[in-house]
């Protein structure tokens, strides 16, 4: 009443599927999580954060297993723009450090949120302190 089916089916994996590398879920995590970092550390270098970006680049060497590069052009993004972005990308490695248990990086990304958290509330304070010359 049926005929035999003939042909491989889409379904049936690949004679060859195990001739390429897999990476496990931590080396996954390990490429992300030092994406992220690599991301904060640029722009925690535009901003001109020496001694935090020489933290970050630690992790991202140690992710890695080499030193990243580090940013040397600057864009015209005000300060308050930057803090905003590197502050989404320190949230963003914190949720990855914490998915593989990575103390460390989990610090230090939380240390970073609080530090650009503090400057974005400064600048408004600053912004509305400062007085023209000559005015009354």
């Amino acid at each position: 009443m049926y005929e035999p089916i003939r042909t491989k089916s889409v379904h049936t994996p690949a004679d060859h599927a195990d001739d390429f590398p897999h990476r496990s879920r931590d080396e996954e995590l390990d490429i992300q999580l030092a994406g992220h970092l690599a991301a904060l550390l640029a722009v925690t270098d535009e901003l001109g954060i020496g001694e935090a970006g020489d933290r970050i680049a630690v992790q991202v060497a140690r992710l890695r297993g080499a030193p990243p590069a580090r940013h040397a052009g600057r864009t015209d993004a005000p300060a308050p723009a930057l803090h905003r972005r590197a502050h989404a990308l320190a949230g963003r490695a914190l949720v990855v450090a914490a998915s593989r248990a990575d103390t460390a990086v989990a610090i230090l990304a939380a240390e970073r949120m609080d530090a650009h958290t503090a400057a974005l509330d400064a600048a408004p304070a600053a912004a509305t302190s400062t007085r023209l010359v000559g005015a009354h």
